[in-house]
C-alpha cells in the first residue's frame, strides 16, 4: 500500500494593520469607548479635567500601562494560573504605575502634584483590569498591544475634550495659555501682574467659575454621551 504524503497547508499570516486589528484601534474611539459607552474611568475624568495639561498627562500615563500591560499578560497568559490571574494583574499593573508615577515626579513634578492620587488609582481604574481580563488574557501580544492602544486614546478624548471645554470656560485659557486677553491681576509673561483688562475680558467676559467645579465635568460628560448617542443611534439601548 503506499503513502500518501501529505502536505501541510500554510496559513497565510495576518496582517499587522488588518481591518479586525485596526478595528482594536477604532472602536473604543466611538462605538465601544470606555468612557461614554462602558462607563469606566468617570472618577479621573471628573477630577483632572480642570487643564488640558493635566488630561493629557494622564492619557499618557493610562495608555502606557494599557498597553504594557496588555501585552505582558498576553505573553503570560499561558502561565498564569487561573486562581491567581486577578493577584497577577495587579502585580504587573502595579509595578508599571509606579514606573509611571516616578517618571511623572521626575520630570514633570508640577503635573504630578496636580495629579495627586490619581496616578495611583490607575492600579484600581476598571479599564485597565477589564482589557486584561477580558482581551489580553486570551489574545496574542499584538492584538492585545493595539487593544490597550485603542482604549487609552478612547478614554483620553474624553477627558482631553472635557478639560478643553472646561479649562477654555473656567478660567479663559487652553493649556495655560490664555485666549480670551489678561484679567486685572493676571501675571503677564514678564512676570508683572495686569494692571488693566484686556481682550475679552475688557469688554466685561468673566470666567464660569462653576466649569472647574466636579459637578460641571459630569454634565461635560453627559452632554458628550447625549451628542454621540443622536450621532450613533445604534448606541442607544433598546
Amino acid at each position: 500500500m503506499s503513502e500518501v504524503a501529505v502536505e501541510k497547508v500554510k496559513k497565510p499570516s495576518e496582517p499587522l494593520f488588518s481591518k479586525k486589528n485596526k478595528a482594536l484601534i477604532s472602536n473604543p474611539l466611538d462605538d465601544d469607548n470606555p468612557i461614554t459607552v462602558q462607563v469606566l474611568g468617570i472618577c479621573s475624568a471628573l477630577a483632572i479635567t480642570v487643564q488640558v495639561k493635566q488630561a493629557f498627562v494622564m492619557t499618557l500615563s493610562v495608555m502606557f500601562v494599557a498597553a504594557a500591560g496588555n501585552v505582558i499578560v498576553s505573553l503570560m497568559r499561558n502561565m498564569i494560573p487561573n486562581r491567581i490571574r486577578i493577584i497577577v494583574q495587579l502585580v504587573i499593573v502595579a509595578a508599571l504605575v509606579i514606573l509611571v508615577d516616578q517618571v511623572l515626579k521626575a520630570f514633570v513634578y508640577d503635573i504630578s502634584k496636580a495629579l495627586s492620587v490619581f496616578v495611583g488609582l490607575i492600579i484600581t481604574n476598571c479599564i485597565i483590569m477589564g482589557r486584561l481580563e477580558a482581551f489580553a488574557l486570551g489574545n496574542k501580544p499584538w492584538p492585545a498591544f493595539l487593544d490597550g492602544i485603542g482604549n487609552g486614546l478612547g478614554y483620553g478624548v474624553i477627558l482631553i475634550l472635557v478639560s478643553v471645554f472646561r479649562e477654555i470656560l473656567g478660567s479663559g485659557k487652553i493649556w495655560g495659555f490664555p485666549l480670551f486677553g489678561h484679567k486685572v491681576g493676571a501675571l503677564l509673561s514678564d512676570g508683572t501682574l495686569a494692571t488693566e483688562a484686556s481682550g475679552l475680558y475688557a469688554l466685561g467676559y468673566v470666567d464660569n467659575g462653576l466649569m472647574i467645579l466636579p459637578p460641571m465635568a459630569l454634565i461635560t460628560v453627559g452632554a458628550i454621551i447625549w451628542v454621540q448617542r443622536a450621532r450613533n443611534t445604534k448606541l442607544i439601548e433598546a
